[in-house]
């Protein structure tokens, strides 16, 4: 069918759904929301499509276009449910399992006949990981199945107003009802707080005489302190105390002030260092976490047997400066165990999205800090692709983009969660592109390929990624057993007969791979290209960043392109 997806921003589930159709023979287009009423209804005029499917929505659709089209809308609630908070009441009232509902825009908010639902369970994560992840399977699921019984024609919708259907309004989720009593809330409660505000909107509350909002939160099993008192930093993070215990905080954002720019996310230790916070104790986690241990740290190294455990989780998937040399100091260490397999990622939600767009705002001088950043992607990626004594395997259980899609292709063997979506390219943020992708795509997918992926700047699903050559392996399994799976097809490789040949096999194209062309080469020709962006002032790059990472519309967007918003780090 010609399907038309109609969404406020491309983001993580409007991007999985656009791919998957795609990858089922529908011809879809996007349109944003967000450009206004009028660009719908030219998208609508345009297309002439059979159906109008609305995965992600902050406005209502205009009334003549749903009264003359079949439009679903996806609610991230089950039937029954209304209102603009959905996910966040399910959080806060620790609901076990949850819902994505597929109906039809009628003039009531969420009103609609039901078309198809999917229930899901609450894992004990943040609210855009579970977004993307759990929620994500079931909206795509259910998605799925609405589309193929508007297809067959003979499905009649469920009509809301059914005995069997339980309505209840949830009103906004305000930020009153996120306030942190750090006093009285224990713990659980705080995090419970922070996780179901983690990606947006944050949670308000006020540091050091500054009110700012908190993104994210993780729990502490050591540090103790006055509820509410500031008692380190780890690789960016804030610890701070609760009545009985702590929590640590990557992220902060500034609460706006009149006249200022939109602030945003960065990691918290360094928003407070621009207000001249007090200088708090820096308290590093050992890679190799003992066990019993519960404290958060954003890289940690495991092994079993013949294989190690590289896993890191970064905000958003956005990779600093920082972040890659303190992941190639970990991969280093890695190296020096006695392994013959090591998986580099493993856990769930992003894989990596590149380098760090908000961190680069955020610097004094953002052309030098895009400059560091990238060449710290540069020698974690050849580190990477350098190792020649075991087999590399990058574990993707969620998204990938950008330098973040060529890390995970640096490696020997790269396995993706079902359901996962990666974005090869860097077009949209008007770059070339770095990290040795005219080394590793084309060696995967082909010259002609890789063309394509990186001009045309499309979502590819797991399953297209597979057919191309980019992926080995798609894992068909959910959000919470996926590093439970990469576990067991990590030791089932690592006791493979024929291991030892495919190590040497690897060492050897790696040795003709180098007389041909060398690494370097590669490495010095793209960042000839990305250096001449970067100190443009004029480039396109650097107002396309800000706009990206303030949340602001791109003045240079078309209406039916999905290619018009920046796919990195986009969560809902």
């Amino acid at each position: 069918m010609d399907i038309l997806l109609v969404a406020s921003t491309f983001n993580s589930l409007s991007q999985r759904v656009y791919a998957e159709l795609s990858d089922e023979g529908h011809r879809v287009d996007v349109v944003l929301a967000s450009h206004g009423a009028e660009a719908v209804r030219t998208a609508v005029r345009e297309t002439s499509p059979e159906l109008i499917i609305a995965p992600m929505l902050k406005t209502a659709l205009p009334e003549d276009v749903w009264r003359a089209h079949t439009c679903l809308v996806v609610h991230p609630g089950p039937p029954g449910d209304r209102g603009p908070s959905s996910l966040d009441w399910a959080i806060a009232e620790e609901a076990p399992q949850w819902g994505v509902t597929v109906l039809q825009a009628e003039a009531g908010m969420d009103a609609g006949d039901v078309w198809a639902s999917e229930s899901f369970p609450i894992a004990p994560v943040g609210k855009s990981d579970l977004y993307r992840n759990e929620a994500s399977d079931a909206a795509a699921a259910a998605i799925r199945l609405a589309v193929q019984r508007y297809a067959e024609g003979s499905f009649k919708p469920q009509a809301q107003s059914d005995p069997s259907v339980r309505v209840v309004w949830r009103d906004f989720f305000r930020q009153e009802q996120r306030r942190i009593d750090w006093e009285n809330d224990d713990t659980q409660t705080v995090l419970r707080k922070l996780r179901g505000a983690d990606s947006q909107p944050g949670v308000l509350d006020e540091l050091l005489g500054h009110e700012m909002f908190l993104h994210g939160g993780h729990p502490e099993d050591r540090l103790r302190g006055h509820p509410g008192e500031l008692l380190a930093t780890r690789a960016g993070a804030l610890c701070r105390a609760t009545r009985d215990g702590a929590v640590w905080i990557p992220e902060l954002r500034p609460r706006k002030n009149s006249g200022d720019p939109a602030p945003f996310r960065r990691p918290a230790a360094s928003v407070l260092a621009a207000f001249s916070a007090p200088r708090l104790p820096e308290i590093t986690a050992p890679l190799d976490l003992p066990p019993g241990r519960n404290t958060w740290a954003d890289i940690r190294y495991r092994q079993h047997g013949d294989t190690g455990f590289l896993t890191f989780s970064f905000p958003g998937g956005a990779m600093s400066t920082v972040h890659c040399r303190r992941l190639l100091a970990a991969y280093r260490y890695a190296l020096t165990r006695p392994t013959r397999v090591l998986v580099l990622g493993g856990s769930r939600d992003f894989f990596s999205n590149g380098i760090h767009l908000n961190v680069i705002e955020s610097a004094a001088d953002p052309a030098g800090e895009s400059w560091s950043n990238l060449n710290a992607m540069d020698d974690l990626i050849e580190a990477v692709l350098r190792t020649t004594d075991r087999l590399v395997v990058a574990a993707l259980g969620g998204n990938a983009a950008a330098g973040g899609v060529m890390l995970a292709l640096a490696a020997d063997q790269v396995w993706c969660r079902t359901g996962t979506v990666l974005n090869p390219h860097y077009r949209r943020m008007g770059l070339y592109g770095s990290e040795f992708w005219t080394y590793t795509l084309p060696r995967r997918v082909g010259t002609e390929t890789a063309l394509r992926l990186t001009t045309e700047a499309l979502p590819v699903s797991a399953t297209t990624a597979a057919q191309l050559g980019m992926v080995n392996r798609v894992v068909p399994t959910s959000a919470q057993e996926f590093a439970a799976e990469v576990e067991n097809m990590a030791t089932a490789l690592a006791d493979d007969p024929d291991l030892e040949r495919q190590i040497t096999a690897k060492a050897t194209t790696r040795r003709t791979d180098e007389e041909q062309r060398p690494l370097t080469d590669y490495r010095r020709a793209e960042l000839a290209r990305m250096r001449a962006i970067f100190f443009d002032p004029h480039a396109p790059y650097h107002a396309l960043r800000s706009a990206f990472v303030r949340k602001l519309p791109s003045g240079s967007a078309r209406p039916l392109s999905p290619v018009d918003e920046p796919a990195a780090g986009a969560d809902r």
